[in-house]
């Protein structure tokens, strides 16, 4: 499966704690994300990510891209609801083609880890039974 991880700098560290969490589940599958994200996630887990530019840079539009060429099939994105961000249409974006694409979406630790286990278990084969 192909994993996006995107965090908010307020919501790195958190990231990071979950990606060490399940760094087994993880290491199981194709892992992406923006700049900064991925070079913290990838320092502190081992874990291979594939790397895009940062989230203000444009990272968050190369995943959207790749969720639009469903290429993703789930997206982790710890966001920061009290801070408002520059990339927020950015961010309602990506969220938007996750929503018309299928794509499972978390953007809390809570959701991650309901996820995260339906990923364990094989609850997230949805493609086979869509198509």
């Amino acid at each position: 499966m192909n994993i996006a991880l995107i965090a908010h700098d307020e919501k790195k560290e958190l990231m990071i704690q979950f990606c060490i969490a399940y760094c087994g589940i993880l290491s199981r599958n194709n892992l992406c994300a923006t700049g900064t994200t991925g070079k913290i996630v990838s320092e502190a887990t081992g874990l291979e990510i594939t790397g895009f530019l940062a989230g203000s840079q444009g990272g968050d539009q190369q995943i959207a891209a790749r969720i639009a060429w469903n290429e993703i099939d789930m997206l982790l994105f710890f966001r920061d609801p009290l801070n408002p961000k520059p990339t927020e249409p950015n961010d309602m974006n990506l969220l938007r083609l996750c929503d018309m694409h299928n794509i499972p979406v978390a953007t809390n630790i809570a959701t991650a880890e309901v996820l995260i286990h339906g990923l364990e278990r094989g609850d997230l084969d949805w493609r086979n039974i869509i198509k």
